[in-house]
């Protein structure tokens, strides 16, 4: 998981936040940049595909490698494509090829989020998962801070006058990205498919349907067989956990939906912050890599250790409450300017309450799963949890230019208000223990 977590995380930064730092050099201005962060809602929109991950195997892959690891090796391949591709362009010349490439990247990096998650999920019990989901997260973040730090150090390693743009720097930088994708492609090739079970109730509900559907005589039987397989894939994972949750279906939604809206929407805008702050590639780079990888791993490892200790629900309480505290740090570096061991202090704060909170919500997330359907309802869950921000954060940049940083970073931690209150109310009214793995 650690090194399947590095292949997950690495794309994400370098169609996001490290993409906004090539663009704010390239000249483009903050508010297109602020649109063009909007390549990663294809993250938001996983779900639509995700029931074909879940079901439909791959024309020879299936039979070599098995569903899970086909599907991995074919969206590893398609990320690595996909940044050659965007290493080899310039967003002065063709911003918007430039930005398809961004997409095609992301929607790639968004399948093997769900193949990843899925294989989380089916390869332990349940009383393992926030162990594997603090190790996921770790060798996630870590990717994060070599697909920013590394990708901004690189850049300005091959940078021949920091002063101005070379897009020779961001190509090496790029290039060396895809080349690190070859860690999720060994461990792809390296691992054991799971064996999955399903539960009685899931099989009880699915051949019900099968029975009611073979009764429509009326229809062709091929037509008979595409609805079976239409709604066991695509309908059959959103009805098991409506059933299962009932209302608090609507609350959990909710909550999922804002619990990462404080940090995402500030983190559209952070890198071109750290460039109008006056920031050098090498400074933001050197920070990140060593306070930033430091308190990372002590935030996840802290984030495991108080789920063993207090539980899912008051660890994902306190790093929802960190997250958007921390952007007040933000705010007072905006009033500071130029200010490197500001920058330090901001950064290692930050990384760690986002360690306590990605641990402790990754962990929830995978308790709500039913095994039989885990890629499509992980992947419908991830996705409203970056609906909404993702939305929201591409008016970032039009809303620095409206009221300045200072103000934009105080909006961004009241955002982050409202999911306190959804936590406590879900810790109050539906059961802590999530689907049984098996039967």
């Amino acid at each position: 998981m650690l090194f399947l977590g590095f292949s997950a995380g690495l794309p994400l930064l370098l169609v996001f936040g490290t993409l906004s730092f090539w663009l704010r050099e390239a000249g483009v201005e903050r508010s297109t940049i602020g649109f063009v962060s909007w390549v990663a809602l294809a993250y938001g929109f996983k779900w639509v595909w995700a029931p074909l991950v879940d079901r439909l195997p791959l024309p020879l892959l299936n039979r070599l490698l098995g569903r899970r690891r086909s599907w991995m090796l074919l969206s590893q391949f398609c990320i690595i494509a996909g940044l050659v591709g965007m290493a080899l362009s310039d967003p002065q010349e063709s911003l918007a090829r430039f930005a398809l490439l961004a997409l095609g990247v992301a929607f790639a990096s968004a399948t093997q989020d769900i193949v990843i998650d899925a294989y989380r999920i089916e390869s332990v019990e349940e009383n393992l998962q926030g162990a594997m989901a603090a190790t996921y997260m770790m060798g996630y973040r870590l990717a994060m801070i070599m697909s920013g730090a590394g990708a901004l150090a690189i850049a300005a390693l091959f940078d021949p006058d920091d002063a101005i743009y070379h897009q020779g720097a961001w190509m090496a930088a790029y290039l060396s990205m895809a080349l690190m994708m070859l860690v999720g492609i060994v461990t792809t090739l390296i691992i054991r498919e799971p064996e999955v079970t399903a539960d009685s109730h899931t099989l009880e509900r699915e051949n019900r349907t099968d029975t009611l559907i073979e009764h429509q005589q009326w229809l062709p039987l091929a037509l008979r067989r595409f609805a079976e397989g239409f709604y066991n894939a695509a309908i059959s994972p959103f009805v098991d956990f409506i059933s299962r949750y009932r209302w608090q279906a609507l609350l959990i939604l909710a909550l999922i939906a804002t619990y990462r809206i404080s940090d995402v929407v500030l983190g559209v805008i952070s890198n071109v912050f750290y460039v109008d702050m006056g920031f050098s590639k090498g400074e933001v780079a050197t920070i990140t890599k060593i306070y930033g990888v430091i308190m990372t791993l002590v935030g996840a490892g802290l984030g495991g250790l108080l789920m063993v200790r207090i539980g899912v629900m008051r660890t994902l309480l306190l790093g929802g409450l960190l997250a958007a505290a921390t952007n007040l740090l933000f705010a007072m570096l905006a009033g500071v300017g130029h200010d490197v061991p500001m920058l330090t202090l901001v950064i290692s704060i930050d990384n760690l309450s986002a360690g306590v909170a990605t641990a402790a919500f990754i962990a929830y997330l995978s308790s709500l799963t039913n095994i039989s359907y885990s890629a499509t309802q992980y992947a419908l869950f991830s996705s409203v949890m970056l609906l909404l921000p993702k939305f929201l954060g591409g008016f970032s940049g039009v809303m620095v230019d409206g009221m300045g940083y200072q103000t934009f970073f105080l909006l961004t931690t009241l955002m982050g208000m409202p999911v306190l209150v959804l936590i406590l109310l879900a810790m109050r009214y539906i059961p802590s223990s999530g689907y049984k793995k098996h039967a």
